[in-house]
């Protein structure tokens, strides 16, 4: 009986750590963003969207 605890004790402590590591890791990822268009940029795809309808 003593035996099955042990193990569930291991296999809780294998899933926290598992769980940690990863939570880690995300909060580790570099987000990138894109840099905003510029005013004429952002004009001249309106533009084209114009156009096209």
């Amino acid at each position: 009986m003593v035996s099955y605890i042990v193990i569930a004790v291991v296999i809780i402590l294998v899933v926290l750590v598992l769980t940690l590591v990863s939570i880690s890791k995300g909060y580790d990822y570099k987000h990138t963003v894109d840099p905003m268009p510029d005013e004429k940029d952002e004009a001249s795809v309106y533009e084209q969207k114009d156009r096209t309808s």
